[in-house]
């Protein structure tokens, strides 16, 4: 039948609708009470012992040591003499001068030209002594001539560019002189500060990771914290994700217990107002049809004026609503005697308190877990506490500390004579450059003066003191010139030679890591400068090895020699310090659902009120006789028509009975048939409410019950399963927590505490100190003071040709 096919088609639904409800909090919930994991934040525990790395800063003069370089590069064109170095480092004796020659060959060539320039300067100056004592150099010219004037400017753009190039040389020495001695000194200072920080480094090693091990109290204080909230967020949690779902359950159980108050209340209204209206029909009928005798026998009177248009209506007065005839709900009425036997707002009530009481039942059950985790982790800080106790440096790390207070002894004397060494290079360096600008100085003044004497000379033969003062400044410049030019090129060469050496030998070969190559071959190095035995290096490794590893963050016991392998990755493993905190959870259950939403009697009622028979009353009967009125004629209709007739009557006996009929239907009316239509309008509100309830009646019922019986099965299921979610959520972000802290120890121990990237870093500071900040500028010097030295050389060929220009012409020859 359609209805039975209906009700199939609703609880198909239904149970659609309840099985996802069931089952969406636990496949849909992500992790409720355990977000995304702060980030903890350790103490730095090691920042007041760094070595900072060092670089090269650039520079506006970095063209001109790109200048230096590559002549340095044309002058040496060896590579690093590895048989030279390999025999003066072991057997010095057998050391030849030839092979010396051979590789300096360059540096040799340079020195022949400094010697000639030294040996040339001074006789040169000694002739020109003789030939100006014997008034041929540097006198007057014998003739004047038209080319003359032409000369004279030649010769003093020559000598103004050649000043030039020697006041620009001689400021870019000045100011490499000076960063040579600003870096100098710091740069000393910086190879025991350095060595001393690299030991105070690895002797802190221990106290280091003892600090590490020490912040295992960061997240140690977080999980406790976490813990201390972890029951109530986990029944807050259930609480929250089961809500919609108990309360959808018992809303719809109030409205099941609504509907069964409410129907009983009408149906015993249906059935005390249907009686009420048959017996009041009952007691109308005589009443209305003497009535109606009545008004007819008054209405055919031949003596009634008019009256036979009403007379129909008379005959016609009868009852009309029979409500014996309508079906009797007494059975259902007997079926629902002594409902409810239970009360329902109670047990709503109660399930509903239960259900409440989830977080604080969560408390109380979680408790003791809650303990044995918070004593776990006492013992977790016990187990961490062993990273400090087995880390094996402290028993390694003696020979490279004796090897670094042994570096830092033996370089104290040779710092303090490089120290003096270049004292002594800067004072000469000063006084050479500062000689330098006088000859300049002369240059100057012996040019303004001369031509200022010969722009006031008339005659070219006169004699005029200006013009012969100039050429006395400029002869004084060339015998300043002459006289310090040998010192000037032997402070060249001498600084040349250091430098170029340590640019050529050293820095050249350090940035192509040569250096690393020469130690690490076998043979090389006295046995007394084997740095892998000093240094406690790993056997099967060498220094370049123990750079590039230093260099690219390595652990100190990474490239130590060790009595067994040690491996930290292994020792900070995750699970090696939470196996225990995670079997505790993990094997943690609890009931937390028992919640009785519906009682056994409860469940009766409602059973027996599906089956009371309610939905079999044929309801629409006393609809299709409410439709029927009380009376088929309106009685206030035919009282209005007698009255009316009562003031068209000549004859006063019958307009006095009309008068008296019209207000006994009035009476009848208001007294009888107003109450009867009372009761029909009340007997209309119940057969509206149960027309409606009926058709779903035993539907509701058993989706009511279907439903209240799933929930209470399902909620501790769902509750349990919520519980591992939220535990499992728990887990993972204390997991994130040990494993934040464990890797921060990790990078910490490599790059920090016991990282031996400090060693890269010194040996990188001693490249950028000796190289680009002394040797670059070092270089720079001589090179600029070189090129003042070689320019005085036209400066005085154009000095003394210029100062004959400035003295009178002995024969004027037109």
């Amino acid at each position: 039948p359609p209805g039975s096919l209906l009700a199939a088609e609703a609880m198909r639904a239904a149970g659609l609708l309840l099985a996802w409800a069931l089952l969406r909090p636990a496949g849909t919930q992500q992790c409720h009470l355990a977000g995304p994991s702060s980030v903890l934040r350790f103490t730095d525990t090691h920042t007041e012992i760094r070595v900072p790395a060092l670089h090269r800063v650039p520079s506006s003069l970095d063209p001109l040591y790109g200048l230096v370089r590559r002549c340095l590069d044309l002058i040496q064109q060896n590579p690093l003499p590895t048989e030279l170095l390999r025999a003066a480092l072991n057997e010095p004796g057998s050391v030849r001068t030839s092979q010396v020659v051979q590789y300096e060959l360059g540096y040799v060539a340079c020195a022949t030209v400094a010697l000639l320039f030294t040996v040339a300067m001074p006789v040169s100056g000694m002739c020109f002594c003789y030939c100006r004592s014997r008034q041929r150099c540097g006198g007057r010219l014998r003739a004047h001539r038209r080319s003359l004037g032409c000369r004279r400017h030649c010769l003093l753009v020559c000598l103004s560019l050649t000043s030039l190039v020697i006041l620009t040389s001689v400021i870019c020495a000045f100011v490499t002189s000076q960063r040579v001695k600003g870096q100098m000194e710091p740069g000393l200072g910086a190879v025991p500060t350095t060595l001393r920080t690299l030991r105070q480094h690895i002797a802190n090693v221990p106290q280091g990771v003892q600090m590490v091990v020490d912040q295992f109290e960061v997240p140690r204080q977080q999980i406790i914290s976490d813990l201390g909230g972890l029951s109530r967020s986990v029944g807050f949690s259930i609480h929250a994700q089961l809500k919609a779902m108990t309360y959808a359950a018992l809303v719809d159980l109030q409205d099941r217990a609504g509907d069964l108050q409410t129907s009983l209340h009408h149906l015993q209204i249906l059935d005390k107002t249907a009686r009420a209206l048959a017996s009041a029909r009952a007691e109308l009928e005589p009443a209305l049809r003497e009535r109606r005798r009545r008004v007819v026998a008054l209405l055919d009177d031949p003596r009634c004026t008019s009256c036979a248009s009403v007379l129909g209506r008379a005959q016609s007065l009868e009852l009309g609503a029979d409500y014996s005839k309508v079906p009797s709900v007494e059975k259902v009425l007997k079926a629902l005697a002594g409902l409810p036997r239970s009360d329902f707002a109670e047990m709503i009530r109660q399930g509903n308190g239960t259900f409440n009481s989830i977080p604080e039942l969560a408390v109380e059950r979680m408790a003791q877990v809650i303990q044995d985790l918070q004593d776990e982790m006492a013992r977790m800080t016990e187990k961490v506490q062993s990273i400090a106790n087995s880390f094996p440096l402290p028993d390694y790390t003696r020979p490279v500390s004796e090897a670094l207070v042994k570096a830092e002894d033996r370089s104290q004397p040779y710092l303090r004579e490089v120290e003096r060494f270049e004292q002594y290079r800067w004072i000469a360096g000063t006084v050479l450059c500062s000689i330098i600008l006088l000859i300049l100085a002369c240059n100057v003044t012996g040019m303004a003066l001369g031509a200022y004497g010969l722009s006031k000379r008339e005659d070219p033969s006169d004699y005029e003191c200006r013009g012969e003062a100039g050429a006395k400044f400029l002869l004084v410049g060339v015998g300043l010139a002459f006289l310090f030019s040998w010192l000037l090129i032997l402070l060249v060469f001498a600084t040349f030679l250091v430098g170029g050496n340590i640019q050529t030998l050293v820095c050249r070969n350090w940035v192509n890591q040569e250096i690393y190559k020469f130690i690490d071959t076998p043979g090389n190095l006295p046995p007394s400068m084997n740095l892998t035995r000093q240094l406690n290096l790993r056997r099967d490794s060498n220094l370049s090895a123990a750079y590039r590893e230093c260099k690219s963050g390595a652990g100190l016991w990474e490239v130590l020699q060790l009595k067994g392998s040690y491996d930290l990755d292994e020792h900070l493993k995750t699970p090696k310090y939470t196996a225990n905190f995670q079997k505790r959870l993990g094997d943690f259950t609890a009931r937390l659902g028992d919640v009785r939403l519906l009682r056994s009697e409860g469940r009766q009622d409602l059973e027996t009120f599906a089956r009371s028979g309610i939905d079999e009353v044929d309801y629409r009967r006393f609809q299709e006789e409410m439709k029927n009125p009380v009376v088929q004629t309106s009685l206030p209709g035919l009282a209005r028509s007698l009255e009316g007739l009562q003031k068209m009557q000549r004859n006063g006996t019958v307009a006095g009975r009309l008068a008296a009929e019209a207000r006994a239907l009035w009476q009848m009316q208001n007294s009888t048939v107003q109450s009867q239509e009372a009761l029909v309008a009340k007997l209309g509100e119940s057969v509206q409410f149960l027309s409606r309830l009926a058709p779903h009646l035993q539907e509701r019922v058993k989706t009511t019950l279907a439903t209240t019986a799933s929930v209470e099965a399902q909620l501790p299921v769902q509750a349990q399963q919520i519980l591992r979610q939220e535990i499992g959520c728990f887990t993972r972000k204390e997991l994130r927590y040990f494993a934040q802290y464990l890797n921060w120890v990790g990078q910490t121990l490599r790059e920090d505490v016991a990282s031996c990237q400090p060693l890269a870093t010194a040996l990188d500071n001693g490249r950028v100190i000796l190289c680009d900040r002394i040797a670059d500028p070092w270089n720079a010097f001589w090179f600029s003071l070189g090129c003042c030295t070689f320019f005085l050389i036209p400066n005085i060929i154009f000095a003394v040709r210029l100062t004959k220009h400035f003295r009178p012409i002995r024969n004027r020859l037109m």
